[in-house]
């Protein structure tokens, strides 16, 4: 990989302002990320707008006016949420320009068990901040904010950076079911059409593409019967052991089939819930499922929805009297590489290798994301935040999520200063 280009002369004083700015502060940004920690937004099941509601009255409390965008009750409840409220933070710098937006997300997993620290206490410990969402995104929400912050710190003296555009903060609450309720609904609402999106992610690479998701619930239809007499019946299980065997045999094929992004491996589908049956004495008259298949950026994933569909349909076909139903939940677009995002990823190398002291590579995440619903709408994104080099570090989705607060203090500096150069008149 060749060196990020060299940073611009003329703002080397304001990148020390900024970097100045964030130590003196960093205090209060630790207590911001405390606060937001502090409220749950487990979802399920999903009330979410309560976490908005404190956001705003902390961002308040900076100056900064956060427009409320609260989902119709009737669209939450049909995604099986309870509460969806929207946040957009407006800021402008001189007249004309192009806008950056600042895209985190609120909502969680629930916390789970295992945990030696509070999920919702937001604990210091040794240098780590711990709590559900700490590090995958709440997180973003102190580093965003405080970058644009800092940005604004640099004040109206004869010294200032001449800069043009806007920035908008885009705090969202429905990443775990998929986005369409945030990112998605504001974007189809046309209340925001930015130029560029910096989205939550980790402080060591530049993330420029990420795998697609394709969701399903099939429900396994046999004909419950006694167990003494389980030849009036038709057993729900063994069919689906049928169709999950089937299913867990493509494994292996895709394990052959890689990506060429950097950071990204191989498809693989996982079999995440199952439940049926009514008792142990009752051959099972029904049993149902849900799967996820991740897609490499290289797949169709009309192609992989029809491969899935058809496996199934398959094993089902050897199993007799067992029928199916499958509904899709949800189908995540890949996002891919684009040329647009370039003053994004340069500006975001250059400053990674200057405050963190290494290269800061692009790549691919297994993951996806929210970004490919601003990709959709044409506009240019990467994915960069506060986080460690691997989400597994972090213990996302996991017990005793956490971040590292120095990693929290230079991803502030990297896009505080990316803000200032891609703003520059």
């Amino acid at each position: 990989m060749s060196p990020p280009p060299t940073a611009p002369q003329a703002f080397d004083g304001h990148h020390a302002q900024l970097d100045a700015w964030i130590d003196a502060h960093f205090d209060e940004e630790v207590r911001f990320l405390q606060a937001l920690v502090q409220v749950p937004t487990d979802t399920p099941p999903g009330d979410n707008a309560p976490h908005a509601e404190r956001t705003a009255a902390l961002l308040a409390g900076f100056g900064y006016l956060a427009e409320t965008h609260p989902v119709p009750a009737a669209e939450v409840h049909a995604h099986g949420l309870a509460s969806i409220t929207n946040l957009i933070v407006r800021r402008r710098f001189g007249t004309g320009g192009r806008t950056i937006a600042l895209n985190a997300h609120g909502d969680v997993v629930p916390p789970g068990e295992g945990w030696t620290h509070p999920p919702h206490g937001g604990e210091v410990v040794d240098g780590k901040l711990y709590g559900r969402a700490a590090a995958v995104s709440k997180s973003d929400f102190a580093t965003y904010t405080f970058a644009l912050r800092a940005l604004e710190s640099l004040g109206q003296g004869p010294d200032r950076p001449a800069l043009n555009g806007s920035v908008e903060l885009h705090f969202t609450y429905d990443e775990e079911f998929g986005g369409e309720l945030g990112p998605g609904w504001l974007l189809r609402q046309g209340l925001t059409r930015p130029d560029l999106l910096i989205a939550a992610g980790f402080s060591y690479q530049v993330v420029t593409a990420h795998n697609g998701c394709l969701q399903m619930a099939v429900t396994v239809h046999g004909q419950m019967a006694h167990a003494a007499i389980p030849d009036t019946g038709v057993d729900a299980l063994q069919g689906a052991v049928a169709i999950l065997n089937a299913l867990y045999a493509l494994n292996t094929r895709y394990r052959q089939i890689s990506s060429a992004v950097p950071g990204i491996t191989h498809p693989y589908l996982n079999v995440g819930r199952i439940e049926g049956g009514t008792n142990t004495n009752v051959v099972p008259g029904q049993v149902s499922f849900k799967l996820d298949r991740r897609m490499i950026p290289e797949e169709d994933p009309v192609a992989v929805e029809a491969e899935v569909c058809r496996t199934i349909a398959e094993a089902v076909a050897a199993c007799p009297g067992i029928r199916v139903d499958i509904q899709r939940l949800l189908l995540a677009q890949a996002l891919q590489p684009a040329p647009g995002n370039a003053p994004l990823v340069e500006a975001l190398q250059r400053h990674g290798q200057a405050v963190f002291g290494e290269p800061i590579p692009t790549s691919g995440s297994p993951l996806y994301t929210d970004v490919r619903l601003y990709a959709a709408h044409g506009i240019p994104a990467v994915i960069y935040g506060a986080g460690p080099r691997t989400v597994f570090e972090s213990g996302a989705k996991r017990a005793d999520e956490h971040l590292v607060l120095d990693d929290l203090r230079r991803a502030t500096k990297v896009v505080a200063r990316s803000l200032l150069d891609l703003l520059e008149t």
